[in-house]
């Protein structure tokens, strides 16, 4: 097994979900609260990576990420190379093809929150900033666990993104998933069955974990 490949699909994986808990909270909220009458655009380009093929994706990332954009002279200019075909890029791709799996459950859980105890929230004298923080975000924790475990769980396992905008580079852009892809072209099954196993007891611990603290969480708060 290529122990290497799997701590940077780990590290990958742990750096976009908690990017996506800063990045997709402030976006979740928006969509929960927001009147806008055009808001459903909004919604349909964040939902978009879900039905979008990966390796479409991954071609407009790679495009946008290229020498040939403003973001990436805009970077070549500053480190000296481009931000495809690097672990930042990995980054950038990542973060765009599983923040719908972020953002949804946390607008879901946002939505759920009783509206009255909002305002009630309000009357006494309690910013929209402190509302949020002490009503809205302790009564959506089920939401904010799945959507940290399912993106965290959906980087693991993502293939046509990172071969695109990442490539096959071993200790930078090489993943768990591209592994597998090439141990199974070179016909060693064995080890692409170690491999492929491991990352399925990852992925599975993840998902018992979301189940198992929501239903913690709504043994201790059942206020439905």
């Amino acid at each position: 097994m290529d122990w290497q490949a799997f701590w940077l699909t780990i590290r990958l994986a742990m750096l976009v979900a908690v990017i996506l808990v800063i990045v997709g909270l402030p976006i979740a909220y928006w969509i929960a609260y927001s009147r806008w009458r055009w808001k459903f655009l909004a919604e349909a380009v964040v939902a978009l990576p879900i039905v979008l093929p990966p390796t479409v994706l991954g071609f407009y990332v790679l495009v946008a990420l290229g020498s040939r954009s403003p973001l990436g002279r805009w970077w070549q200019a500053i480190t000296g190379h481009t931000l495809a075909f690097t672990f930042t890029g990995l980054v950038i791709g990542s973060l765009i093809y599983s923040l719908p799996f972020a953002v949804q459950p946390f607008a879901t859980a946002f939505s759920l929150v009783d509206s009255k105890l909002m305002a009630a929230s309000a009357t006494l004298g309690a910013s929209k900033l402190q509302t949020f923080l002490r009503v809205v975000l302790p009564l959506s924790v089920p939401g904010l666990v799945t959507g940290v475990a399912l993106s965290f769980a959906h980087t693991l396992g993502e293939f046509g993104v990172v071969l695109m905008v990442g490539g096959n580079i071993p200790g930078v852009t090489r993943t768990v998933s591209i592994d597998i892809y090439d141990r199974v072209q070179a016909f060693d099954y064995a080890a692409a069955n170690q491999t492929a196993l491991m990352l399925l007891s990852v992925s599975f611990a993840a998902l018992c974990l979301v189940y198992g603290v929501n239903r913690k969480v709504w043994a201790l708060w059942p206020w439905k």
